[in-house]
Order: C-alpha cells, then sequence, then structure tokens
C-alpha cells in the first residue's frame, strides 16, 4: 500500500486514517466515559483512559512504523506517536483539563486539612499534564501550576489571618514550619519538582513575609521576650524561617541589636553603680567613727 507507485500509493491516506481510527475511538467511547464521571472518579478514569491511550498509540505506530520511516521524513508531517497524543490533547484534554486542575486541588486542600488522600492518584494526573506538554512545561505551569499556587496563597492567607491572632510567636513558628515541611512533602510526592521552589515562596509570603512585623513583636512571646528569657530553640527556629526570605533577617537584627545594646548598658551602668557604692562606703565609715 505504501510502496507503490501513485497512484496505487496509499500512504496518505493510511495516515489520514491513522488519525480518523483516534478521533472516532475518543468521540465513542472515551469522552462519554468522562463526561459521565466527576471529582475523584473523573481522576481515576482519565488515568485508566490515558494509559490506555498510550498502549495504542504505541502499537498502532509500530504497525505502521514505514509511514513514520518513509512517508512522514519525506513530507514533514508529525510522527505517528505525535499525532495519536495530539487527538487525546485536542479531544479530551482542552475538554476537562479545567475539572481536573479543580478536582486535583480540592483533594490538596483537604490533605492540607488532614485528610488521607490518594497520592498515587494525583501524581498520574499531574504526569498527564506534564506528558500532554510533549517536551514543555506549558500544560503544566499554565493549566494546573498557575491555579494551584494561587489558592495555595488563598488558603495560607486564610490560615495565617487566624493563627496570628491566636497563636504565640514559637506556636506559629512551629505551625508555620511544619507547613512548609509538609508542602515540601507534596512535590515528592506527586507535585513535579520545578513547582517546589515556587510553591514554598507561596507558603513563606502568606506566613512570614506578611506578618513578620507583628509575629516579632508580639508583646509576651516576640523576638524581644524569646532573646530576654534565652529560648535558644525558638530563638533558632527563627531564624530558619525568617532567613529564606529577603531581607527577612532585617527586623530579627535590629531587634537583637537593640537587646544588646540594652543589656550592655544595663551591665554598665549595674557596674558603675557598684563603683559608686565602693567609694561611698569607706568615706561614710570613717565619717561615722569620727562622730
Amino acid at each position: 500500500m505504501c510502496t507503490q507507485k501513485p497512484p496505487q500509493d496509499y500512504s496518505q491516506q493510511l495516515y489520514d486514517r491513522y488519525r480518523d481510527s483516534f478521533e472516532e475511538y475518543i468521540t465513542s467511547m472515551v469522552l462519554p466515559a468522562l463526561r459521565e464521571k466527576h471529582d475523584e472518579f473523573m481522576l481515576r478514569e482519565l488515568v485508566k483512559r490515558w494509559g490506555n491511550h498510550k498502549i495504542m498509540v504505541r502499537w498502532l505506530s509500530r504497525f505502521f512504523n514505514y509511514l513514520d520511516r518513509y512517508f512522514i521524513a519525506r513530507r514533514s508531517l508529525p510522527a505517528l506517536n505525535e499525532v495519536g497524543l495530539m487527538c487525546f490533547r485536542d479531544l479530551v484534554y482542552q475538554e476537562i483539563k479545567n475539572n481536573v486542575r479543580d478536582a486535583v486541588i480540592t483533594l490538596i486542600d483537604r490533605e492540607r486539612e488532614g485528610e488521607q488522600i490518594d497520592r498515587a492518584l494525583l501524581k498520574n494526573v499531574l504526569g498527564i499534564f506534564v506528558e500532554i506538554g510533549m517536551g514543555n512545561m506549558d500544560a503544566y505551569e499554565n493549566d494546573f501550576e498557575s491555579a494551584m499556587l494561587d489558592d495555595t496563597a488563598s488558603y495560607y492567607s486564610r490560615k495565617a489571618a487566624s493563627w496570628i491572632l491566636e497563636d504565640s510567636c514559637p506556636d506559629y513558628m512551629l505551625k508555620a514550619e511544619e507547613c512548609l515541611k509538609r508542602e515540601k512533602e507534596r512535590v515528592s510526592h506527586y507535585l513535579h519538582s520545578s513547582s517546589e521552589q515556587k510553591l514554598l515562596e507561596k507558603v513563606q509570603n502568606e506566613l512570614l513575609s506578611q506578618y513578620e512585623s507583628q509575629l516579632l513583636e508580639k508583646e509576651h512571646s516576640g523576638c524581644h521576650a524569646l532573646l530576654r528569657d534565652d529560648k535558644v530553640d525558638d530563638l533558632s527556629r527563627m531564624y530558619r524561617l525568617f532567613c529564606r526570605i529577603p531581607k527577612g533577617l532585617e527586623p530579627v537584627a535590629q531587634i537583637f541589636k537593640q537587646h544588646v545594646t540594652g543589656e550592655g548598658t544595663s551591665l554598665v551602668k549595674h557596674a558603675e553603680d557598684a563603683a559608686s557604692n565602693k567609694k561611698i562606703w569607706p568615706v561614710s565609715l570613717f565619717l561615722f567613727w569620727k562622730i
């Protein structure tokens, strides 16, 4: 079919039919199955359908390998594997990407609230966002990551507004440190590694940058109180948290400077008072004996 001279060469027709076969299958089987499911059930169906689609693409492209090697190369057409993935992207991904994004973000927020979720499922779903980009991260970044980061900022903004009123400075810092640790774990379990720095910066901004002054200046538990009471562990945690933020240590350094200056002034005054008392005592004793 593909080695004959025109008009017996059916390479173009076969190439077109290859695409049509995928489009017919997706339209008749895949989309109806996805449309009838929602939330986590939709995600599971999507992962199954994507896996099946990749198997179909791999085997069909092998069956028609001759097209890839000769016909496609001469015509500068998309490779068979690429055509198969593009069909799924154009017909399935474009239709459901927003629903998938929202379902994933909902599960992430539920996990933040302490609920157990299927992390393997999320990893597989987010892998689709990466794979559908076919070599670049545009789909993952634009269709998922951007919304996820916005949701993260909103989530921790609400938490911070509550914690800053309820908690002491040490307790607030413990919560902030734990949140940063858990977000880092999320990256290792199911988010793409490229999201780590952007995600942590969002959390740091909402929990630390926005409330740094209020946190450090808390009357009975802020930086002054921690220095006064020699709370080494809490001060170490404060350094670890605020050293990650641009200029985050400057307010801490200013308070430390005030503390050292105050303590030094107090010690000097105490020494001067003690020296003055030593001078006054012999004079007072001499006058007493004179009387």
